[in-house]
């Protein structure tokens, strides 16, 4: 099986939620005739009568399936009226929640379970499994309310948006792993000029958006070719039929196109596996679905600004130029294109300025974000923000016409309104200003 396959498995074993389900039942299948086995063969027996035991689990096995059906339905339904106020983008992560999966499993289990010890119970009730099927459905009645508490905090907005944040962090560790605090590795050879004649390229076969591709795949064919490779679209970018995928520098006569082809993953939405720009443009939806006409919920772009500021200030000490990837030797054997400080900044601030221009917590809100990352980021990552500093600033004296709602659209406040006089009266107190 090779790295496409191995993707494909794990990716559709991920976003599945029926898989975990199917398993429990061949699991409830085996367990059932094996423990009835024990039963026997330890002569355990309940003493309970058999009609009574075949009433009440039959009743139990009866009301389980009701049950699943009912928490399917219910969670289908809250799922798409939260994408519907949210961004359909995080259908895809309600899906992956271990939380739900677990719980579809306990319930599926316990049904077949129950049915299963159900046929075996003719003269005699056995003990063992029939006080396991009972205790099980007991068990999710619990598991069901746990799931509701967790389904209602996760699909609010603030559960939402701190989900996706932490998948987004995980992924900005994963794609940018040095900090600027530390120092470079070995002296290497100089990047190679991608302007020069590639000996040859290698076009795509499908159409669809760049999942993920093998990177350590990569660079070990260009090592054995002895190449370099650059991957020419970016991770979650659109590829048609016939778009490029591959430029060879350097040599690579040997490397065959299906091989490279079989090192990226093309399907049919972006995943965040290795798109660290995909968090911020979920939380960027949110906001800008909040600060819609249609729902004008300026609170929950402040929420998702929370998060972005945290995310920028994550990326933003992070070295974001690893796009060479080097032999043992020094020699890029592998380049490809990661966003830049100035995409993160532009897609985390540029739509919510439009869109909440007329909000002044949106508009304090974002000034107390740049403030503060221009004063706690490098200085070399303050040469972004400080334009879009001016721009808010722009956009402020635009809207809003009367001096008072001016004075306070110009004062940072990370609350949005609420703070004692936002981040201005802190600063100038001396003092340092500090996230929520």
């Amino acid at each position: 099986m090779n790295w496409l396959q191995r993707y494909h498995v794990r990716h559709y074993f991920n976003n599945s939620i029926w898989i975990l389900p199917l398993l429990s039942i061949l699991l409830a299948l085996v367990a059932v005739p094996w423990l009835h086995g024990l039963e026997k063969k330890l002569g355990w027996d309940s003493g309970i009568d058999p009609e009574t035991a075949r009433t009440i689990l039959g009743m139990m096995a009866s009301s389980m399936f009701t049950f699943i059906v009912f928490v399917c339905s219910a969670l289908l339904i809250a799922v798409q009226l939260a994408s519907a106020q949210l961004t359909p983008r995080i259908i895809a992560i309600v899906f992956r929640d271990p939380v739900t999966k677990f719980s579809l499993t306990l319930f599926v289990f316990t049904f077949t379970f129950t049915l299963a010890v159900l046929v075996r119970i003719n003269t005699d009730v056995p003990l063992l499994t029939a006080r396991l099927s009972a205790y099980s459905c007991i068990a999710c009645v619990g598991v069901f309310l746990f799931l509701i508490d967790h389904v209602g905090k996760w699909l609010r907005p603030s559960g939402t948006l701190r989900a996706v944040a932490l998948l987004g962090r995980k992924v900005i560790e994963k794609v940018y792993p040095r900090r600027l605090s530390e120092l470079p590795g070995t002296v290497q050879e100089p990047t190679v000029s991608f302007d020069d004649e590639p000996a040859r390229t290698v076009a795509s076969l499908k159409s669809g958006v760049v999942l993920a591709f093998d990177v350590r795949g990569l660079v070990a064919m260009a090592q054995r070719a002895d190449c370099t490779i650059e991957m020419v679209p970016q991770v979650g970018d659109f590829v048609a039929a016939g778009d490029l995928l591959f430029r060879v520098y350097r040599g690579g006569a040997s490397l065959k196109a299906y091989d490279l082809r079989h090192a990226v993953a093309v399907g049919q939405e972006r995943t965040r596996e290795q798109d660290p720009a995909l968090a911020f443009r979920i939380i960027v939806d949110i906001a800008s679905k909040g600060l819609s006409p249609a729902i004008n919920d300026p609170t929950t772009a402040v929420l998702a600004i929370d998060q972005i500021h945290h995310l920028l200030r994550n990326v933003g000490g992070r070295h974001l130029d690893d796009e060479r990837v080097r032999d043992a030797s020094g020699r890029v054997r592998l380049a490809f294109r990661t966003p830049a400080w100035e995409d993160f900044v532009q897609m985390a601030v540029t739509e919510i300025r439009h869109y909440g221009a007329e909000s002044i917590q949106v508009a304090r809100r974002l000034r107390a974000m740049l403030e503060n990352l221009i004063q706690t980021l490098p200085a070399e990552r303050a040469a972004v923000l400080r334009p879009e500093l001016s721009l808010l600033q722009r956009s402020a004296e635009r809207f809003f016409f009367e001096p008072e709602d001016r004075a306070m659209a110009e004062v940072g406040d990370f609350q949005g309104v609420g703070s004692k006089g936002g981040t201005g009266a802190v600063q100038r107190k001396g003092t340092e200003s500090k996230l929520p």
